[in-house]
């Protein structure tokens, strides 16, 4: 085949290789994507059906533009291959299977802002604390005991896990956990874990399910395999028992989120589980120069836990790595702001080409206070959501109750917005109402006439239902883009958007606009984000499927001619031409969390790896080397990663240095950096009359004398109260910072 042309010689390899297991170890920019796709592109042309081929990815864009290359590729309807992400096909199949686990086939599907809303009124109604037993807490361990099979009866009768819940003054977890997992079964919904969890379940309590499934899936492939947590392992090994034809492509190198439950030691189980697998390991780097690629390979050899493997590439050698030490965030902002303005008037790039990419979304502040007074344009991803904006969940909670009744967090959002008179009051006696009577809420409200309510609010609950129903009736007949714009009439929403005129108003409805516009697509458009569909279903349900599963690169719209921020996790699988990698601070990044356990420091080892391999051609490292923490100023010692680099490597005019210092910092130890002479000794005695004067109100353009230092100009003051610290340029010794409130200064 003509395409087989366009590959290597170990890429053409392992995209012929079709039978049996086989593991690709992918280094960054190696071209594993183009494998993937060509791999599957070939199974094709062997003749291989479509519908018989699995794979897997972790987010629905980058199985998107595999289906629209394969197409090309191949000449065939590319969306008949089951390709998305583990939580996308597993939905998928469970709209199918769920109602064996007693689940509705139109099962809602929670968000974390869902999961975590159903914990605090969990948290709340069993009178715990809620500083101790937060909710986003809770959620987090709920979510790695379900990742790695443990289901609440097992939770509570481990004495490890209720000793650390006790160590933790968290004695209840198991209960919650427990609460938890009825409530979403109650209600008919499911979280991101449970895709994974009932998926798992319904092949293993079924086994003529777990046959139909691995008839089907002929050949399997997963790509991000080191993203895996043990969970969608075991899911992938059952439905690969029949055939063995099992290909996963990683990077261990790469395996960044093992604080959501990911391991490597799946490379390592794969090696177990398949002894008679082919590994071909794809070394050489596409993206990157020369110097990049060896400053990454250079990063990457200080851990130990790593499949042997050497990147390089034929690329040019490139530009030195150039270092920013900063005085404060403010400055490193600024500076980086200045970066970019410069080389796109110098370089003639455009801003896309430029990413900023921090260890915490914390840090984002600082760049982008810069980049507005820079006039230049950024977009930030990790930000909230176009799906999490209150007038969308509330729109969006009227469409998941018209597909299911029992969905209760969604019943709560709305059951009195637009105001209908249902109070607090009202829905809480409700509440206890189904509770005595051992009743779903939405099963309560359909017997409001026995709650004891007031006629008045028997009335009211009484329309609302009758609302809601009218709404599901509706659900067989019409297409998702006519149902919701019929509930946003119906319901008030619509009037009650347009009828704010404020700043915030007017955006409130442009995006409430924004989402039935992106309804209506859906309605008129073949969807190909549906996975493996023999027709477009168009239905609500089918859209609410869809928008649960969305990933952030996935739902992001910006303009394009943008600057983009990003942690570095977000910024997996991504590829820019010039690369800012900043706060490379000790406690920063590596992550003062990360210090306690090798295991810890190595995979914030294999982040700066990651980040420092998003860059194409110029790469760009800074530190400050002060920052404001918890309202404090905090002085910042360079990461040491950044030891790690090779001096050669490093571009000296890039490194922005005080004027002078009485000791060298790092950037200049690595640098080797020399001193001016007049800096090795300060020759000053200070007068008979020095004094040492109050310096609260010290600023800029005093003259002081030090004791040492000698006579000097104030050139900034930073920082309030008793963190101000003052720059002073000394005649002779340079520009010293010294902190006010131990400063001994005479005011001349």
């Amino acid at each position: 085949m003509s395409f087989l042309q366009e590959l290597n010689e170990t890429q053409r390899a392992a995209v012929q290789h079709t039978e049996g297991p086989v593991m690709i170890i992918a280094g960054p920019g190696s071209g594993k994507t183009r494998v993937l796709t060509y791999r599957i592109a070939w199974l094709i042309h062997q003749g291989i059906d479509p519908f018989n081929i699995l794979a897997l990815t972790f987010t629905n864009k980058a199985a998107r533009e595999m289906r629209h290359r394969i197409e090309s590729l191949c000449n065939t309807q590319a969306y008949n291959i089951w390709m998305g992400t583990f939580h996308a096909i597993f939905a998928k199949i469970l709209r199918v299977e769920a109602p064996r686990l007693g689940y509705p086939s139109n099962f809602s599907i929670y968000d974390t802002q869902d999961s975590r809303s159903l914990l605090k009124t969990i948290i709340k109604e069993q009178n715990l604390n809620p500083d101790i037993y937060k909710p986003n807490g809770i959620h987090a361990r709920i979510s790695m005991a379900k990742n790695n099979l443990i289901l609440p009866d097992v939770y509570a009768q481990n004495t490890e896990l209720i000793a650390e819940d006790e160590a933790a003054k968290r004695p209840k977890f198991a209960l919650l956990y427990r609460l938890y997992c009825e409530r979403c079964f109650k209600a008919g919904a499911m979280d991101f874990d449970d895709l994974l969890l009932k998926m798992y379940e319904v092949l293993e309590k079924f086994p003529e399910v777990l046959e139909k499934y691995q008839s089907k899936f002929r050949y399997i492939l997963v790509d991000e395999f080191q993203d895996t947590n043990r969970l969608q392992y075991e899911i992938v090994k059952k439905l690969a028992v029949r055939h063995q034809n099992i290909c996963v492509v990683g990077d261990d190198a790469q395996s960044i989120y093992a604080f959501r439950g990911a391991t490597i030691e799946n490379i390592l189980f794969f090696e177990k589980d398949y002894p008679e697998r082919e590994v071909y390991k794809l070394e050489q780097n596409y993206r990157s120069t020369q110097k990049i690629v060896s400053i990454a390979n250079d990063i990457i050899a200080n851990n130990k836990n790593q499949l042997p493997k050497k990147i390089w590439t034929d690329n040019d050698d490139g530009t030195h790595i150039k270092l920013f030490s900063l005085s404060s965030d403010n400055e490193e902002g600024k500076k980086i702001a200045d970066a970019i303005l410069e080389n796109t008037l110098r370089h003639h790039y455009m801003y896309h080409d430029f990413a900023i990419l921090y260890r915490t979304n914390a840090q984002s502040r600082a760049f982008e206070d810069a980049l507005r007074r820079a006039n230049i344009p950024y977009v930030v991803y990790g930000g909230l959501s176009f799906y999490q904006r209150k007038e969308i969940k509330d729109m969006m909670a009227y469409l998941k109750l018209s597909t299911n009744h029992f969905d209760e967090e969604a019943l709560r959002r709305i059951i009195n917005y637009p105001t209908r008179g249902i109070g607090d009051t009202s829905l809480n006696r409700m509440t206890i109402f189904a509770q005595d009577n051992d009743l779903r809420l939405w099963e309560a409200l359909e017997l409001v006439e026995n709650s004891g309510l007031s006629t008045r609010a028997q009335n009211a609950i009484s329309e609302f239902v009758i609302m809601i129903k009218s709404f599901t009736a509706m659900l067989e007949k019409k297409n998702a883009y006519e149902v919701a714009e019929h509930i946003g009439r119906t319901t008030g929403i619509f009037k009650e958007l347009y009828n704010d005129k404020s700043i915030e108003g007017i955006s409130r409805f442009e995006n409430f606009q924004e989402l039935l516009n992106a309804i209506k697509d859906f309605s008129e458009e073949d969807n190909e984000e549906l996975v493996a569909t023999e027709t477009q279903d168009k239905s609500l349900g089918a859209y609410l499927q869809q928008v649960s599963l969305l990933t952030d690169q996935d739902s992001k719209q910006e303009n394009p001619e943008t600057v983009k921020l990003m942690t570095i996790h977000a910024a997996k699988g991504l590829e820019f031409k010039n690369v800012f990698v900043v706060g490379m601070e000790e406690e920063l990044f590596p992550s003062r969390m990360s210090l306690s356990s090798r295991d810890e420091l190595e995979e914030e080892r294999r982040l700066f790896y990651v980040a420092a391999t998003r860059a194409e051609e110029n790469l760009y490292l800074s530190y400050a080397k002060t920052r404001y923490r918890f309202g404090n100023l905090q002085y910042c010692e360079p990461s040491r990663f950044l030891k790690e680099i090779p001096m050669k490597f490093i571009e000296t005019n890039f490194i922005q240095t005080e004027k002078s210092s009485a000791k060298p910092d790092f950037s200049q130890r690595i640098l080797a950096a020399p001193r001016a002479a007049s800096n090795s000794k300060v020759n000053f005695t200070p007068p008979d009359n020095f004094r040492i004067d109050d310096t609260s109100q010290l600023n800029a353009g005093q003259k002081v004398m030090h004791q040492r230092f000698g006579i000097g100009i104030v050139e900034k003051v930073e920082g309030v109260g008793n963190n101000k610290i003052a720059s002073i340029d000394f005649e002779g010794t340079g520009i010293k910072r010294i902190m006010l409130r131990f400063a001994k200064l005479m005011i001349v």
